[in-house]
């Protein structure tokens, strides 16, 4: 006997439908769609084909009544989108893990493969944490790189804005339906993120916040991206368990260290004794996943400080060329006495806009 009481109309809501059904993992379902042919095949199989198959009661009870209908209703309310194994926009670092989603859904643009970094870690971050997790984010989405993260408070939350505040991508994977934030006070967050990246979600429409859910959901944090920076994180936390997730799917994992005998410090620690690399800087990250883009973080971070040059500053790097000066050649083109030059040529050289050659020589920095 076929199911009863739902027509299938097409493979898209066939996928979908599957995925809904809670107590059937990705992985069963993917057995189940080589088995029968496709994922209409199999919600329209007979109970005894799908006894056969090797399905509890329970599911094949709850393949019977899944209608995702009501679930594409929901999206269209939200402004939310459908993303499906088969379609072109599904993730293509999402098709390599061991248990991928077999359908997202999506408030804003979410690529099928761009470079992306996780940047995670502990709710209750410190200042210093929070800090470092705003820089590397920006730093990353200067180099083009989208910021994949959680949408917690703290470190998460940190990375999200350090992206937006840069004018780059990222992506918030929740552990609760595409309809709710968790936390509520994220609420203007998630709203900020989605016309400069997406909020992405496996669960239902209406799912609540479940703690059985985040471990789940870090997987595809982890999924999505080239590797995974974890900052500040207990010894036994959900950042810890993303970094795991990268490791078992063979993504790079970062950790950034912090004072010794500190509890938020100690979760990162443990990873950089396992193995993972110790990162301090946006270009410590990218040299290992993504070395041609390197260059952009410097870039932009010269270009911004140019922009905010004084007169005083503008006149002395104008007079230094690309080739090279001498400090006192730079003292009488410039117009200026010797004391204010070289605080000046001091100031240049932190903002990373100049550097000193052997022989009190100084030349611009190449953009």
């Amino acid at each position: 006997m076929g199911r009863m009481g739902l027509a299938i109309d097409g493979e898209r809501l066939a996928w979908l439908a599957l995925a809904l059904v809670e107590p059937l993992a990705p992985r069963s379902a993917f057995a189940l769609v080589e088995r029968f042919g496709s994922p209409g095949a199999v919600l329209n199989a007979g109970e005894s084909s799908l006894r056969a198959a090797g399905l509890s009661a329970t599911i094949i009870a709850a393949l019977g009544a899944v209608r995702p209908e009501r679930e594409i209703s929901v999206l269209a309310r939200v402004d939310a989108t459908l993303v499906t194994w088969p379609d072109g926009e599904y993730p293509v670092r999402l098709r390599h893990i061991a248990d991928p989603p077999l359908a997202l859904a999506v408030r804003g643009a979410l690529a099928a493969d761009e470079p992306a970094i996780a940047v995670v870690g502990a709710r209750r971050a410190s200042e210093y944490g929070r800090r470092i997790a705003d820089e590397l984010a920006r730093g990353l989405a200067q180099a083009g790189v989208t910021v994949v993260s959680g949408l917690a408070t703290g470190i998460d939350a940190a990375a999200h804005r350090g992206a937006l505040a840069a004018g780059g991508r990222t992506v918030a994977v929740l552990g609760t339906g595409i309809d709710r934030v968790y936390p509520s006070w994220h609420a203007d967050l998630a709203a900020e993120i989605v016309p400069q990246g997406a909020l992405v979600t496996e669960f239902p429409c209406g799912t609540p916040p479940r703690a059985f859910h985040f471990p789940r959901r870090n997987r595809l944090i982890s999924g999505l991206s080239l590797g995974t920076v974890v900052v500040e994180a207990a010894e036994e936390s959900g950042s810890l368990i993303t970094a795991h997730c990268a490791l078992e799917q063979n993504r790079a994992v970062f950790a950034v260290p912090g004072p010794a005998g500190v509890a938020a410090h100690r979760g990162p620690h443990r990873l950089i004794r396992a193995g993972a690399t110790l990162v301090t800087c946006v270009e410590e990250i990218l040299e290992e996943v993504a070395p041609a883009l390197i260059e952009r973080p410097a870039r932009a971070r010269a270009t911004a400080a140019e922009a905010a040059l004084t007169p005083a500053e503008r006149r002395v790097l104008e007079v230094i060329g690309a080739d090279g000066r001498h400090v006192d050649d730079v003292i009488r083109r410039a117009a200026v006495p010797a004391g204010p030059v070289l605080e000046t040529l001091l100031a240049l050289e932190l903002r990373g806009l100049v550097r000193q050659l052997p022989g009190k020589r100084f030349c611009r920095r190449a953009a």
